[in-house]
C-alpha cells in the first residue's frame, strides 16, 4: 500500500474499485446469460471480463490503496501489519459499499430494478471448501508476488481468478464484498442472502491460512511460530 496517499483517497480507490469488480461480474453475467442458453459458454463470458477488470484495476489503482478490492485481503494484510485496524476496518466498509453500488450500476445498465434478493442456490460443504481453497490461492497469489515480483500482482491476480472460476465448485467468489453484492442480484451471478455468511467465513478461513502458511513459506530459514507466520511476509 502506497503511503503517499491519505485515507479518503485510499477508501474512493478501494470502493471505485470493488464498484467496477462487481459492475464487471454482475454486468458480465447479465450479458451472458442473455446472449447464450449454454452454461458453460455463459460462464466463459463471466470468467474472461472479470479476470480481465482485475488486471485493469489493480494496475491504476493498486499505487493508491493497494488494490484490496476484498475484505479477505484486508484481512491478511492486518495480520502481516501492513495496514492498522482503523483503516482496514474503512477499507471493508468501502469495499462493501462499493460492491452493492457496483450491483446497482450494473443492473441500471440492463434496464433491471436496482437492487433485488438472489434466488441462486449455493451452499454446502463442497461449496464451502471450494471458497476457503479460492481464498487461500488468492492470498497466497498476492503475497508470493509481493514477495517476488510486485509489478507481476495485476496478472497474477486476473490469471488466478480467471482459472479459479473453473477449477473450484463455488466458481470462485474469494471475497467477502463480492459475496454480499451477489446477493442483491437475482440473475447468473447471484447466491441466495441466506448463503452468504457461510461464504464469508470459508473466505475469511482461506485467507488465515494462507497469510500463517505463506509467511513462513516465503522466507526460507524462518522457524514455523504463529506470531512469526503471520508476519513473515510482511517485506
Amino acid at each position: 500500500m502506497s503511503r503517499e496517499f491519505d485515507l479518503p483517497r485510499r477508501l474512493v480507490a478501494e470502493a471505485l474499485g470493488t464498484l467496477l469488480l462487481v459492475a464487471t461480474v454482475v454486468g458480465s453475467g447479465i450479458m451472458a446469460e442473455r446472449l447464450t442458453d449454454d452454461t458453460a459458454l455463459a460462464l466463459l463470458g463471466n470468467t474472461l471480463p472479470t479476470g480481465a477488470i482485475l488486471v485493469v484495476l489493480i494496475t491504476i489503482l493498486g499505487p493508491i490503496s493497494g488494490a484490496h478490492f476484498n475484505p479477505a485481503v484486508t484481512l491478511a494484510m492486518l495480520l502481516r501489519g501492513a495496514i492498522g485496524r482503523h483503516s482496514a476496518g474503512l477499507y471493508v466498509a468501502a469495499q462493501i459499499l462499493g460492491g452493492i453500488a457496483g450491483t446497482v450500476a450494473a443492473h441500471l445498465m440492463f434496464e433491471i430494478p436496482a437492487l433485488g434478493l438472489s434466488a441462486h442456490l449455493r451452499t454446502g460443504p463442497a461449496q464451502w471448501w471450494a471458497e476457503i481453497v479460492a481464498t487461500f490461492g488468492l492470498v497466497g497469489v498476492i503475497l508470493g508476488g509481493l514477495r517476488f515480483n510486485g509489478p507481476a500482482i495485476p496478472w497474477l491476480v486476473g490469471l488466478y481468478i480467471t482459472a479459479a472460476y473453473w477449477f473450484t465448485a463455488s466458481t470462485s467468489f474469494a471475497n467477502p464484498a463480492v459475496a454480499i453484492a451477489r446477493a442483491f442480484t437475482d440473475t447468473f451471478s447471484g447466491i441466495r442472502p441466506l448463503d452468504v455468511p457461510a461464504f464469508i467465513l470459508a473466505e475469511c478461513i482461506g485467507a488465515v491460512l494462507a497469510t500463517a502458511l505463506f509467511g513462513w513459506l516465503l522466507h526460507p530459514g524462518t522457524r514455523l511460530t504463529i506470531r512469526g507466520a503471520l508476519r513473515g511476509a510482511a517485506d
